[in-house]
């Protein structure tokens, strides 16, 4: 069933390509990336993929620009010989947080990073965890967009005794999600009043809901900076929180993230292997869940005409 299927992997995480590629019991496909003395990529696919039915992974991480002028690259290489479908696989999409038009004279990037991403050759996106859910309306090219909060409720499950614990939203924005995973725990929810200052600067007010005494779990789409983590640490323990806690899918980590972590009063943090954590980074309270399996399971499932939704029926 699987002949006509391709899997290649971008520069950004070939770890992930590798882990799904194993999971499905087939050979990552090869290609070559390099560059020209200008700095300029050059991209060659080393497979005949006519007719073929191909998927690239490539998350959008450090350095940023490169990750996704290669992805562009190897679209339009892979269309132009003759692939049936491309699919990109966007584990982490970051310029889903751009958007909207919250200021004057800006882009909304994410809607542009859609375009882009079609004109390039994309048939179809599969995507993890957007920092908002109206970024899948910018795509008009079908977008499967998958959710790792199976992997946090397993392993909160199994981390904590779950009849003195409370999900905690670190703003009003991240409440929807919060609240997934308070449902599915059988949880109170509570939620921090949050103001941004800038991109790494946070200021934090009262916390709405019951949280002294209780162990607190915040579950996010990403930590970048650790910038919100580190107001809600200090808010949440003025609160009386017995103890911490905290999920993302994206462990992005860049910056002051790991010291910050390190450094904090928080007892975990899980995050997915969507975004590439060099071995420098893998603190020791910081685990590492791998989402290979759901992503092997979506693939096989859009390759064979199988509804990918149903994964979370």
């Amino acid at each position: 069933m699987l002949t006509d299927l391709k899997i290649f992997s971008g520069s950004a995480n070939p770890q992930l390509a590798r882990s799904i590629c194993r999971t499905l019991g087939i050979g990552i496909s090869r290609l070559e990336v390099s560059r020209f003395s200008n700095d300029n990529l050059f991209v060659k696919i080393l497979e005949n993929v006519r007719e073929k039915d191909v998927f690239i992974v490539q998350p959008f991480t450090a350095p940023v620009g490169d990750t996704i002028m290669e992805l562009f690259i190897i679209l339009d290489a892979l269309r132009s010989a003759s692939a049936r479908r491309i699919t990109a696989v966007i584990p982490y999409f970051s310029y889903a947080r751009s958007d909207k038009k919250d200021a004057p004279r800006i882009s909304i990037a994410g809607r542009l990073m859609a375009d882009l991403i079609r004109t390039a050759g994309a048939s179809r996106v599969l995507t993890m965890d957007l920092h908002s859910d109206a970024v899948h309306g910018f795509f008009s090219v079908p977008v499967d967009h998958l959710t790792a909060l199976p992997y946090f409720v397993e392993h909160f499950r199994k981390r904590l005794d779950l009849a003195n614990a409370v999900v905690v939203a670190t703003d009003a924005g991240g409440a929807k999600r919060a609240g997934r995973l308070a449902e599915r725990l059988h949880l109170p929810m509570a939620i921090i009043d949050k103001r941004r200052l800038a991109d790494t600067e946070v200021v934090q007010g009262l916390v709405v809901g019951e949280v002294k005494g209780r162990d607190a779990i915040i579950y996010e789409d990403e930590i970048s900076t650790g910038g919100t983590l580190a107001a809600s640490v200090k808010t949440l323990a003025d609160a009386g929180v017995k103890s911490l806690h905290v999920g993302a899918t994206h462990g992005v980590l860049c910056g002051l993230a790991v010291k910050r972590l390190v450094e904090s009063s928080i007892e975990s943090v899980a995050v997915t292997d969507t975004v590439r954590v060099p071995r420098e980074k893998q603190a020791g309270k910081i685990q590492i869940l791998s989402v290979a399996p759901l992503f092997a399971e979506a693939i096989r499932r859009i390759h064979t005409g199988e509804s990918v939704g149903a994964l979370f029926d």
